[in-house]
């Protein structure tokens, strides 16, 4: 069987859509997305008058004219994993001034998205006969998982085991260890530790099985990321790299040594390590700049045939 899997498309709408259509495209029987599902920030695209608008995206202020140029700015804030709200200068003052508006709305438009991802999946993976699983991350909110839950041909993995094909299974969970953002799936290593033994406890055969799991090992090379001052800002102007993966990860894949483990968490850390028995990989993030990177691998009975990081 060959699987396609990707992650941390941060709410960029080109990349989901081209992970739906990875399948079809790499001739895959399995889709895995791997995490990070959601964006970042809302980018209001704010009424003028005299059917002008203003947005500021990347910093960048714009003055558009016409509804034709706010619909293809909205296109071009979905594509890099933002959210458009088209709004005027009374909603805005209203949102800043009550407090927990905007939580609110952004928690709106992030379900919303993640609705019309679903539908696009259900429209375009009906009849196929090919599977696709999500595990969110530790940047989505829980209440995605029931959007996911509620789609035809998306099956929602976090916490569980299941049945690629005949001779491999698959073991998952978006959570990881501490971040400097406190996102909403993290936790101390120990009670990573504990979630992770708990799914994988579930599998039968570890030897020929698939580890889905957001964090990279720690001190693997495909968590290094840029080390940060106390302000979060990039040290050393981004040149200083740090391993910031999960130790209870590492612990896993030292004890059970599956077939494959699949990463993500870590955009910089795309790559592939062999660690023991286990093939890891981390195929990275470029979803601001609307390209998906991922990896298609050929899993055999009791090994792995071929494999090769994608970018498209």
């Amino acid at each position: 069987m060959k699987l396609f899997f990707a992650t941390d498309v941060h709410g960029s709408e080109i990349c989901w859509k081209k992970f739906v259509n990875a399948g079809k495209f790499y001739e895959a029987d399995t889709l895995i997305l791997g995490g990070d599902m959601t964006g970042k920030a809302i980018i209001p695209i704010i009424a003028q008058g005299g059917d002008k608008w203003k947005v500021t995206l990347l910093e960048q202020e714009t003055l558009l004219n016409g509804k034709e140029e706010v619909d293809k700015m909205v296109a071009t804030i979905q594509n890099r994993g933002y959210y458009p709200y088209v709004t005027d200068p009374d909603e805005v003052t209203q949102i800043s001034s009550t407090p927990g508006r905007s939580d609110e709305l952004f928690l709106q438009e992030a379900m919303k998205t993640a609705q019309r991802w679903m539908e696009y999946a259900d429209q375009k993976l009906a009849g196929t006969g090919m599977k696709c699983y999500v595990c969110p991350g530790n940047d989505d909110m829980f209440e995605i998982d029931d959007i996911v839950r509620q789609s035809r041909m998306v099956t929602l993995a976090e916490g569980k085991v299941f049945n690629l094909d005949e001779h491999h299974e698959m073991a998952s969970s978006g959570w990881s260890n501490p971040t400097p953002w406190n996102t909403h799936r993290e936790e101390e290593e120990g009670a990573l530790e504990r979630r992770l033994e708990a799914v994988i406890s579930q599998v039968k055969n570890v030897s020929t099985a698939v580890f889905n799991l957001h964090a990279p090992p720690f001190g693997s090379g495909l968590d290094e990321a840029p080390e940060l001052t106390k302000d979060l800002r990039p040290a050393y102007a981004g040149r200083s790299l740090v391993p910031v993966g999960s130790k209870s990860v590492l612990k896993m894949i030292d004890k059970y040594q599956p077939l494959l483990g699949l990463f993500g968490h870590i955009h910089e850390g795309k790559g592939t390590r062999k660690y023991k028995k286990t093939l890891c990989i981390n195929p990275g993030s470029m979803y601001e700049q609307g390209m998906l990177h991922g990896v298609l691998v050929e899993l055999k009975p009791n090994k792995i045939g071929t494999y090769v990081l994608t970018t498209g």
